[in-house]
This record gives C-alpha cells, sequence and structure tokens, in this order.
C-alpha cells in the first residue's frame, strides 16, 4: 500500500461520488453506513438506500468502488464488498401486495392514443404465455376495461382473508381484473376530486385479494396527475410502459410522461415506449401499410430518451371491433394478434433486465411457466 487506509480517507473518497436522482454526493445524503471496516489493503462498508428498487443502486455502487480506486489506490481491495442496504422505514413499511413479483403501470401522456387497448391485450397475451396477470383499471374517469372484457354486468363481492374483507377480482380470460366501472354508473361521469379518486384507488388495491401475481398491470389515466403520485407511492412499481402514436403533438405528451416518471421525486423506470397506429393496413390487404399518422415517431424519441422501443401496433379494423364486443384480439390465432404477442414477449425481457440490475436480495426471478415443474 501506498500509504495507510483509515476511515476519513474513505468517506473523503465517497464525497466525490453523486447520486444521479439528486446530486449530491453519498456523504451528504447519509448514504454512507458507519460501519467502514478495514483489513490490510480490504475495504468493506454499506451503502444505504431509501427503497430496494432504486435504479441507481447499480451505478452509484460502481461509482463508489471507482472513486476508491481513483482517490485512494488502485491496489485497494474494494470490487465486491460495498453491501447494499435498505433503509429501515421502507422495510418496515407494509407491502400491499406481498404475492405480486412484477407491476407495471400502462401510460399515456394524453388520451386517444390506445393505452387501454395495450393495457387490455398484454395482460391476455401474458396470460396466453401462461402467466398469472392480474389487471387494475385505474383510468378513474374512463374507465373501459369491464367493456373491452365483456363484464359491464359483473357483480362484485368480497370474502375473508385472514379476517379481511376483500374484494374478489373478477377473473377473465385469465386475467383477475377490478375496475371502478364496476362501481359506479356506466352511463354517468365520476364527479370526484383527486382525493377522492386516489383514494378509491388504494381500496382497489390494497383491500382486493390478488393472490399470487407474475404481472400486475395498472392501466393507469391518461396525462399526468396527483393520481399517478398515489400509485407510485403506494406500490413499488416495477416499471412503465409508455403508449404513444406517432403523431407529434401525441409524442410531446409522452415525453413528458416519461420525464414525469423519471424525476427524482418519481423515481420509476420506463421499460420502454409502444407505438399504437403505428400504420393502417386494410383487412383484405395485411401486407399493405399506409403511414397516416406519420412513420417512425417513437423510435426516435425512444433514441433520444434512451430507453426501448417495444412494439409497434398497426391500426387494423379487427382490433377495435374485438375491444368491443368484450374479447381482446390477443385471444385471436389471427395475424392481428401478433404484434400484442411480440410486445408481450419484449416486455417480459425488459422486466427481466430490469430486475437483473437489482440487488440479489431484492431481484425477481420469474421463470416462463414452460420451465416450470
Amino acid at each position: 500500500m501506498t500509504q495507510t487506509l483509515y476511515p476519513a480517507l474513505i468517506t473523503d473518497a465517497l464525497k466525490t461520488v453523486r447520486y444521479p436522482g439528486t446530486g449530491k454526493n453519498l456523504v451528504e445524503m447519509d448514504m454512507v453506513e458507519d460501519d467502514i471496516r478495514i483489513d490490510g489493503n480490504k475495504v468493506s462498508f454499506s451503502l444505504i438506500f431509501d427503497r430496494p428498487t432504486d435504479p441507481f443502486i447499480r451505478s452509484v455502487v460502481k461509482a463508489a468502488e471507482a472513486a476508491i480506486l481513483t482517490h485512494i489506490g488502485k491496489d485497494v481491495d474494494i470490487a465486491g464488498n460495498i453491501a447494499v442496504k435498505v433503509k429501515q422505514v421502507a422495510q418496515e413499511k407494509k407491502n400491499p401486495l406481498p404475492g405480486v413479483k412484477n407491476i407495471i403501470g400502462i401510460s399515456s401522456g394524453k388520451g386517444g392514443v390506445g393505452k387501454s387497448t395495450v393495457a387490455a391485450n398484454l395482460a391476455v397475451a401474458l396470460a396466453r404465455e401462461g402467466y398469472k396477470v392480474g389487471l387494475l383499471d385505474a383510468d378513474i374517469f374512463g374507465p373501459s376495461m369491464p367493456k373491452m372484457f365483456g363484464v359491464e354486468d359483473a357483480e362484485i363481492f368480497m370474502h375473508k382473508v385472514d379476517d379481511r374483507d376483500l374484494i374478489i377480482p373478477h377473473t377473465k380470460y385469465g386475467v383477475k381484473l377490478l375496475s371502478i366501472g364496476f362501481l359506479v354508473d356506466p352511463s354517468s361521469a365520476v364527479l370526484w376530486r383527486g382525493s377522492m379518486a386516489s383514494n378509491a384507488l388504494k381500496q382497489l388495491i390494497e383491500q382486493a385479494d390478488w393472490g399470487e401475481l407474475d404481472y400486475f398491470l395498472i392501466d393507469m389515466p391518461p396525462g399526468t396527475s396527483d393520481i399517478h403520485l398515489t400509485l407510485v407511492q403506494t406500490l413499488g412499481i416495477t416499471g412503465v410502459v409508455v403508449v404513444s402514436t406517432p403523431q407529434e403533438v401525441a409524442l410531446a405528451d409522452a415525453r413528458k410522461g416519461i420525464a414525469m416518471f423519471t424525476d427524482p421525486k418519481v423515481n420509476v423506470p420506463v421499460l420502454g415506449i409502444v407505438e399504437n397506429m403505428s400504420w393502417f393496413t386494410p383487412e383484405n390487404h395485411p401486407d399493405e401499410k399506409y403511414y397516416i399518422f406519420g412513420d417512425g415517431g417513437a423510435q426516435k424519441l425512444a433514441e433520444q430518451m434512451k430507453v426501448r422501443l417495444l412494439g409497434c401496433i398497426p391500426l387494423v379494423a379487427a382490433v377495435g371491433k374485438h375491444s368491443d364486443e368484450g374479447n381482446p384480439i390477443a385471444l385471436a390465432d389471427s395475424l392481428a394478434a401478433q404484434p400484442f404477442i411480440h410486445l408481450a414477449h419484449n416486455v417480459i425481457e425488459a422486466v427481466d433486465e430490469r430486475n437483473a440490475t437489482l440487488p440479489p436480495t431484492t431481484r425477481v426471478e420469474l421463470k416462463h411457466p414452460a420451465q416450470k415443474k
């Protein structure tokens, strides 16, 4: 060693590492636990994060290792010696969905881009793959899932689970489904203030028997609102899928939505973008494509925002027809269903990549149902 190691030396090096979410250094943010251990040239300590799903865990640990090697010496044994811990308050916070492995928000910057259609068909496509899937229609002011699943007249029942009265989600096409549309008059407008809507959503999340799920999809309201913040604060969301059309006005709003989720105060990973209505294909001429809303807009936005393009969904009459009839197109064995099957595969891959960045103690490893014994 070129110099004697002592804790203050380690702390000084860590002061050069800034947490991406705030721009402050690790020492300023009290992220370095008072457990710095030195044994010859071996150094070990713990970094404390607010939550186990923090997307910056891996990059911060790597940056801390690099800072010590740069500012103290390359012969310091630090690789793999930095432990990751979660603040006690985060650990003690009750998980409202303990049986759910992955929570995915389906969002859009504006209405009218087919977000709910994408959410419904993605849920069905995942269920077709053999996964256990739940779907919450959180679009309080425009719930459409009851119509898309053909369960507009469904009644809601409750049963006791561990002495708690819980709502039983309606199950159809292998998807557990709840919607505010089950609880309000479908012919009347929902005249609720933001706090009322947020409380209703929390009830559908926390007071429902969702059971064991591989994927829990949330069809969020369009735009950005306090409902989005309620969902983020209530649940440890794995990531969001942003839906847009190729139109510039829709892409501009999608950009705002991505910015909201990646803001340090929200800090939810964006799994990728789905471009809906990418082109028009006449039903009798499946090889023809007409780019009536523009061409390649979502691809460019994905590249600019450094997120994945998860899929492009063509504008096909059968998609809307199946939604209106209450049987999502993803159920069909047809060419029109294939983009949604492809989307499901890409979402699974994006979630797996996201989980691979988490520490082993918080990582969710999900096998394809066909691989399960």
